[in-house]
């Protein structure tokens, strides 16, 4: 019998979010709480991935040290994740994970980095019929277990969840899925088969892991979110309070975006134009009367306007009254040097949508701030 939950990435982040979800949920030993176990699958060749695909393999669970702050309370807790039964390593468990796919997996989850989407030249059709070697890229991975499911299991439905930070990410991976196959000229019915019976789930993850440990286990903050797109013949792997199903995903994405992560990035264009302390963190700046003032009128001025216009402003504040609570967090060693790289590229992704946004609203409002932070070169 396989694991229900296949999951492809074994980051911290997901050691401390949809694992500890599922661990929590199995926890409670009431029906319908989870479905079970996960199977990991480490899709790359690191030796860092390595060491902790060997420790999960050996059972036993995990630590999660919860630290931060709830409700202006100092939280420190330490919790054993046991979710994670088996295992794999892509390469070396191919055969395995395609026996997997054709038995028991009913939940597919996904992190796979940056490039995670990236195609590969060498992956090819030829795959599909190699039982014993793996695609280099995910997209092919996934697509050719995906297709020998389609050929074992035809009638079985499967639920997606990307975790990737990328807008529509259900959408985005279900066409790019669907596109190989035609580009690799599959069989019609099966192109079918992944509108049909897979669901792909567009989802917004949330949740500051800031320490990896050796060889497994992370650090987290006690906030969480897991923001779920509600449609038909989803499938959740568990229940559990930091699980939201919504119909209404690009509000939740908005506020992370507009107002945690505009706000990490207004603080390290503070930072640079400041030419302050290389070692300085965000709870150091939140602690720097100049420093917070700025980023409290740019949030005050410059983008709950933009919620107002919305009619979410209640929304807005309430989540931003968590958002300082998390940027406050004591036990968080989190640099604005490792916030301020690809600065540039995460300005046009946080602040540029501000400002369109209020422009396309008719706001009325300056934004003094975000449109000098735009146009810094640093």
């Amino acid at each position: 019998m396989s694991p229900p939950i296949l999951q492809f990435g074994t980051s911290r982040f997901l050691q401390a979010h949809v694992d500890l979800f599922v661990s929590q949920a199995l926890a409670r030993g009431a029906v319908g709480q989870a479905l079970g176990g996960i199977a990991v699958v480490q899709t790359t060749s690191n030796p860092e991935s390595a060491e902790r695909v060997a420790a999960l393999a050996a059972g036993g669970g995990y630590p999660v040290r919860i630290r931060g702050l709830r409700n202006g309370q100092r939280v420190e807790e330490d919790v054993t994740c046991r979710a994670v039964v088996r295992a794999w390593q892509a390469d070396a468990a191919w055969h395995a994970l395609r026996e997997a796919m054709a038995t028991d997996v009913r939940v597919i989850v996904s992190n796979t980095g940056d490039r995670g989407y990236q195609l590969v030249d060498a992956d090819g059709p030829a795959l599909l019929h190699d039982a014993a070697n793996a695609p280099r890229g995910f997209p092919a991975k996934l697509l050719v277990l995906l297709h020998h499911r389609w050929r074992e299991l035809p009638a079985e439905d499967l639920s997606i969840f990307p975790c990737e930070l990328i807008e529509r990410n259900g959408d985005v991976l279900r066409d790019l899925v669907r596109g190989l196959a035609a580009r690799w000229e599959l069989e019609p019915d099966f192109i079918a088969w992944l509108g049909d019976h897979c669901v792909w789930a567009n989802s917004l993850v949330d949740r500051i892991v800031s320490q990896a440990l050796r060889p497994v286990g992370a650090v987290a903050e006690p906030y969480a979110l897991w923001a779920i797109e509600r449609q038909p013949g989803l499938l959740l792997p568990c229940v559990h309070e930091d699980i939201q199903l919504t119909d209404d995903l690009t509000r939740h994405e908005r506020l992370k975006l507009f107002l945690l992560n505009a706000g990490h990035t207004y603080l390290a264009e503070r930072w640079l134009a400041g030419r302050r302390e290389p070692g300085e963190t965000v709870l150091e700046a939140m602690n720097d009367p100049a420093a917070r003032g700025e980023l409290e009128s740019l949030w005050a001025q410059e983008v709950l306007p933009v919620f107002d216009a919305l009619g979410q402003r209640a929304q807005a504040e309430s989540y931003l009254a968590q958002v300082r609570e998390r940027l406050l967090n004591p036990f968080l060693d989190h640099r604005l040097a490792d916030i301020a790289q690809n600065h540039d590229q995460k300005k046009q992704r946080r602040l540029a949508p501000v400002v369109a946004l209020a422009a396309e609203l008719r706001c009325g409002i300056a934004q003094p701030r975000i449109h000098a932070a735009l146009a810094s070169d640093w």
